[in-house]
């Protein structure tokens, strides 16, 4: 029997990985499932990076993980890592610094403070990838059903940003080409 404050509760009998993830909301405190993590261009807010982790691990944990993932899809390294204060205490060691979010907000340079604004713009795409792209229920069994969950979430937004900006881009070669529809 389980009780209030005990460790390793099982959540859900056919899916015993689920945990729950304290969000610290007011309107919904709690999720229970597994923690994502995406890494989202400064420029676009394209999806180059999208992973799944087992247990409820503390978010800087989760960096080094994810800037791995990201690093080796695109090829190259990352200059600059922007998040926010979840990434204080983070395990990353590698190349791109790492600027994390502060509660002060008047001693940020003002460079600094632009991409960090920047890095708020991100938490639409995150509740966009929830709602319209199937984040938040998954219906994959296991952790590899949560590890594809994620991906295929985060390549269908990719995709849907594709299609409006060659619809965008169809329509314009229409009007100048006389074709009309």
């Amino acid at each position: 029997m389980q009780r209030r404050h005990d460790k390793n509760k099982v959540y859900s009998v056919h899916e015993p990985e689920v945990e729950c993830i304290a969000k610290g909301n007011a309107c919904k405190p709690y999720e229970f499932g597994n923690k994502a993590s995406v890494a989202v261009t400064g420029r676009g807010g394209w999806l180059v990076g999208a992973r799944s982790f087992t247990g409820n691990p503390y978010d800087g944990h989760a960096l080094a993980a994810q800037m791995n993932q990201v690093e080796n899809l695109i090829g190259r390294k990352v200059g600059e890592v922007h998040g926010d204060m979840g990434y204080r205490g983070h395990d990353y060691g590698g190349a791109a610094t790492v600027h994390v979010d502060k509660r002060r907000r008047g001693r940020t340079p003002r460079a600094s403070w632009r991409w960090m604004k920047r890095r708020a713009a991100i938490e639409p795409s995150i509740v966009h990838l929830k709602l319209q792209h199937r984040l938040e229920r998954n219906r994959l069994k296991g952790v590899a059903g949560d590890a594809i969950n994620a991906i295929l979430a985060a390549a269908a937004m990719n995709f849907h940003k594709l299609r409006e900006l060659f619809g965008r881009f169809f329509c314009v070669a229409c009007r100048h080409s006389g074709a009309g529809f």
